[in-house]
């Protein structure tokens, strides 16, 4: 699959160098020089008015992890064979740029060690109040989910979002930012969604995903969806965001592998379950400081059985360079902490899951590479009155190139 993956990479770059040579030589281009730098993304190749460019990056996840790497989600996993081990967590092959002009921008994310296609969309941005991006993506719901897996603050993301989360859909999404750098500065996002997840060739019936968004960026400052406060904000910035969805289908969860079933929830025919969710989220930093959090609802009505059921959860995350108030500490090196806690059905008693982890962060070119330390503690308390405690360590590095 890596061979495969590799390959298409290549024929892909040779078919870049091909056509951007092309238009160098055209009469609307007065130079025949491509540019190639490198960023932030990678490497950049560019026409000299920047009305096509290309960027090119690898990131790759080399995770250490004891007695398991995964987050448990049912209580046979606490009982399951240890597996002390090294392993490639992630391997990413992500090409980005814009073509024809500088607005008209196209993505793609490759997970070159499952073998599947993540992102693929072009997003028309040609006006900071009004934009739109098609195709395959990771839709904005929650932050936590939203923020790439290479700029987290956490080596992973927290027990809720295998829940909530609504990841990577297929539809149209609109989005923009209104009345910048005031008091009444917010940012929105609407989307129309196929609603059956990554990779999904058809819908499973006639309805549509729809979510919405607003976002209050309460100093009239827009904070990026990254972890950490690694460029350390001279000025508070913060958030206050609301996010609803809806939908009905044949799923009851989403990940990055697509459609799924939460536990519990057994699909025998299309459209039968009507999902609704919504979520309040946080956000700050301020000089070396970072927070963030979101609070969860989500209610599942089952048409073939005729039941639902409402599940919430919730996290708060917060990290702190303590080089700020510590003086031999090394300034790059950053301390986090995150405490989560899910509950499967609150109509269920002595049924709550609660994460609490510890991280260290050494950033040696911000999130581009990073080490980090993790050590978590999982107390999970079931129905039957019995609960199942664990701990795990994990270190890992995440570098892009």
């Amino acid at each position: 699959m890596l061979i495969k993956s590799l390959k298409f990479f290549v024929v892909f770059i040779i078919q870049f160098v091909a056509i951007t040579s092309l238009i160098a030589q055209t009469d609307s281009i007065s130079s025949k020089k491509i540019n190639i730098e490198y960023t932030n993304k990678g490497f950049q190749f560019s026409t000299p008015d920047k009305n096509f460019a290309l960027h090119i990056e690898s990131r790759f996840q080399f995770r250490f992890s004891t007695p398991y790497d995964q987050n448990p989600v049912i209580f046979d996993d606490f009982n399951t064979e240890r597996s002390t081990g090294f392993n490639i967590n992630r391997a990413r092959l992500k090409i980005g740029g814009n073509a024809y002009k500088p607005w008209l921008k196209y993505y793609m994310q490759y997970d070159l060690a499952n073998n599947r296609l993540l992102d693929l969309r072009v997003m028309i941005e040609r006006w900071q109040f009004f934009n739109v991006q098609i195709g395959q993506f990771k839709t904005h719901f929650g932050r936590e989910r939203y923020i790439s897996s290479g700029k987290q603050q956490m080596m992973d993301r927290s027990i809720i979002n295998r829940p909530f989360t609504i990841d990577m859909q297929q539809g149209v999404e609109f989005y923009g930012r209104v009345f910048p750098k005031t008091l009444a500065d917010f940012t929105y996002h609407i989307s129309v969604l196929t609603g059956t997840g990554r990779g999904a060739k058809a819908n499973d019936d006639n309805h549509l995903m729809y979510i919405g968004r607003l976002q209050w960026n309460m100093f009239g400052r827009e904070l990026k969806m990254s972890g950490s406060d690694v460029s350390f904000h001279e000025k508070p910035t913060g958030l206050l965001a609301f996010a609803a969805s809806t939908n009905r289908g044949s799923f009851t969860r989403f990940s990055s592998s697509g459609g799924g079933q939460l536990e519990g929830f057994v699909n025998t025919e299309s459209g039968q379950f009507h999902t609704n969710q919504a979520l309040l989220e946080t956000a700050f930093k301020y000089r070396g400081f970072s927070w963030q959090h979101e609070s969860h609802i989500k209610e599942i009505n089952d048409y073939v059985t005729h039941s639902s059921q409402t599940l919430t959860g919730f996290y708060v995350q917060a990290g702190y360079f303590l080089s700020n108030i510590i003086d031999f500490v090394p300034e790059n090196l950053e301390m986090a902490g995150v405490f989560a806690n899910y509950n499967p059905d609150v109509d269920i008693k002595n049924n709550l899951q609660k994460e609490y982890g510890l991280a260290f962060n050494y950033f040696f070119q911000e999130h581009r590479n990073k080490l980090s330390m993790e050590v978590t503690h999982f107390s999970y308390d079931y129905p039957e009155s019995f609960n199942q405690n664990e701990w795990r360590f994990r270190l890992q590095w995440d570098i892009s190139f």
